[in-house]
């Protein structure tokens, strides 16, 4: 099975509402996870922070944004309840180690590090003391730097994977990096996914193809949404669909095919397979070109028409009518 996760980020736009109906509406999808980000503003940004996309009407600035996106403590636990109750693992990616001590109270199973958080040794010490799981986006990474990350969790016996990701919204196909898939499985030799922000169904299922076990997209009710990751999520219609096909995929994958046993296909290749015929009225004697064969089905009621050169250049030994299947007694 692929590991699915619906990201929700902040497309809750800091309402409890909107959050408790994403919850809903993703666990209709077949996601096995949602997932959410924890932000505390103090914590994790300044004053000076930029904005990475623009689009707020009614944030002066970043950490504005941040504080308007918090939760407290209790509210948190109310939404990792609600998730359990309707059969979703709660996630949600710190940005802090302040973070990483409240998820640890309302009680994660696993931690998504975001991209920019790779490099981010003080947060990875954190999580490490945690002793749980650990999901890395590689999204603004260099393998030298992915290097890096890697020995720090594995000194610290830290369970990790790694997705492939592009920090381009929306990810246009030139930047997928499908092909990193394969890098990061040979290179850690651990289970590998794609963290995916191209607003379509088709990286995420290409993924799946080329070895991903773990998938993360965002989603969102509408794409036209107020936020910064909307143009870059799927629908709710979109992640079901996106979920049925990669699941149809891991399982054709789980299932090979062997294509030096055909046996399974022996009564319809009866059917479908083909006999010699003659294609038209021919006198006895008369020596056979390939003009005057046909091939017609079923199979077993002439030559295999795949043997049509061994009756080129013989003699029939007794007149043929035209569509009369041809066997080896009418051949001198």
């Amino acid at each position: 099975m692929i590991f699915t996760i619906a990201e929700i980020g902040q497309a809750h736009e800091g309402s409890l509402g909107i959050l408790h109906s994403y919850i809903d509406a993703v666990a209709t999808t077949g996601a096995n996870a949602i997932k959410f980000q924890t932000h505390i503003a103090e914590a994790e940004s300044s004053k000076f922070e930029p904005f990475r996309v623009n689009f707020s009407y009614e944030d002066k600035t970043r950490f504005d944004y941040w504080k308007r996106m918090e939760f407290s403590l209790e509210e948190w636990k109310e939404i990792k309840n609600h998730c359990d109750e309707v059969g979703l693992e709660f996630m949600s990616s710190p940005f802090s180690n302040a973070a990483v001590d409240l998820l640890e109270e309302v009680g994660v199973k696993r931690y998504k590090i975001g991209s920019g958080e790779v490099n981010n040794f003080l947060l990875l010490e954190k999580i490490a003391k945690t002793g749980k799981p650990v999901i890395l986006s590689s999204g603004m990474s260099s393998l030298e730097e992915l290097d890096a990350t890697v020995a720090f969790l594995k000194d610290r016996n830290v369970e990790y994977s790694i997705l492939q990701c592009t920090t381009a919204y929306p990810t246009k196909p030139e930047q997928y990096g499908l092909n990193v898939l394969e890098v990061l499985k040979s290179r850690y030799n651990v289970p590998i996914g794609f963290s995916d922000h191209s607003s379509s169904i088709v990286a995420g299922i290409a993924a799946v193809a080329l070895g991903a076990e773990i998938l993360e997209f965002h989603v969102v009710f509408d794409k036209d949404i107020f936020g910064p990751d909307a143009k870059s999520s799927l629908t709710i219609d979109e992640t079901k669909k996106l979920i049925m096909a990669v699941n149809n995929v891991k399982n054709a994958l789980n299932n090979p095919i062997n294509k030096e046993n055909n046996l399974e296909f022996t009564d319809l290749k009866g059917i479908f397979e083909k006999s010699l015929a003659v294609n038209k009225d021919l006198p006895q004697n008369h020596i056979l070109t390939f003009d005057d064969l046909e091939a017609k089905k079923p199979k077993g009621y002439g030559l295999l028409a795949s043997d049509y050169e061994k009756v080129i250049g013989k003699k029939l030994q007794k007149s043929l009518s035209k569509w009369d299947f041809l066997n080896e007694a009418d051949l001198i």
